[in-house]
């Protein structure tokens, strides 16, 4: 059943993650999302609508421009739709961390048959989002490709086709903020409770764990800083900036992330 796994996982009392449903969109075009995700360790959740729900894969690097870079990505549970906005703190649990929407836009399939490209193993695809666009495959390795756990149907690559939106420019470097709230992880953990996190962290060692702990310093002084005025609304950089071909995200005003 769709979303099985998902629901399994997660205890929706506990978690603010919608708990959704199969959603079945005729007419509309395709979304896609990618999600930044914190929490054992640093990660990209990459994900396609099809069929009703959100196709995941867990992509460690992040998504690269460069087309001789190949990106390993874990196949994970199917997600809802709804899951495509979700922002946020996950406190306990499952995937305890914080997410980020990172990038959000639309996909369109470079075959007829989506299916069956899944099943094959290489699911060639566009993208038009805002900090990822062009042509790009998925291709399924059978766990053959150095850093994969798990193997068999999980382990896949993601590697952007050479086009106009190629480049060598490091994209999760370039565009690190959310294109929904055009913050970094600490004004999402600020918007909730970062004391919380100092005896219940979900990365409690090496770059992940030292990473959340400069996080929760910088989400606690922002807290701090809204707490001791509170009727200044919090200001933020709003200076436009660009993506990597020069054109403005209609979206936010920080969709590239630059600081």
């Amino acid at each position: 059943m769709a979303l099985e796994d998902y629901k399994k996982k997660r205890d929706f009392s506990k978690t603010p993650e919608p708990e959704g449903k199969v959603e079945t969109r005729k007419g509309k075009e395709r979304f896609f999302c990618v999600q930044k995700h914190l929490a054992s360790h640093l990660h990209y959740d990459f994900r396609l609508e099809h069929n009703g729900v959100l196709l995941s894969w867990a992509v460690p690097k992040g998504p690269s421009l460069d087309p001789k870079v190949k990106r390993l990505a874990m196949k994970v549970e199917d997600h809802p739709v709804a899951y495509g906005e979700f922002e946020g703190v996950i406190p306990e649990g499952y995937g305890a961390g914080i997410v980020m929407l990172w990038d959000v836009g639309t996909w369109t399939p470079e075959g007829s048959d989506i299916d069956a490209a899944l099943k094959k193993g290489d699911l060639k695809f566009t993208l038009n989002g805002f900090k990822l666009k062009g042509s790009w495959v998925l291709v399924r390795t059978g766990g053959r490709y150095a850093g994969a756990r798990g193997g068999g149907d999980r382990s896949w690559l993601l590697i952007k086709h050479r086009d106009d939106w190629a480049g060598d420019v490091d994209i999760t470097e370039f565009a690190p903020r959310s294109v929904k709230s055009e913050g970094d992880f600490e004004d999402i953990l600020g918007e909730d409770t970062p004391a919380v996190w100092q005896s219940n962290r979900p990365a409690k060692g090496g770059d992940a764990g030292a990473m959340l702990a400069q996080i929760i310093e910088r989400a606690a002084k922002l807290k701090a800083t809204r707490a001791a005025r509170p009727d200044t609304k919090d200001t933020k950089d709003t200076k436009d900036t660009k993506d990597t071909k020069g054109t403005k995200p209609k979206r936010s005003k920080r969709a590239s992330g630059k600081k």
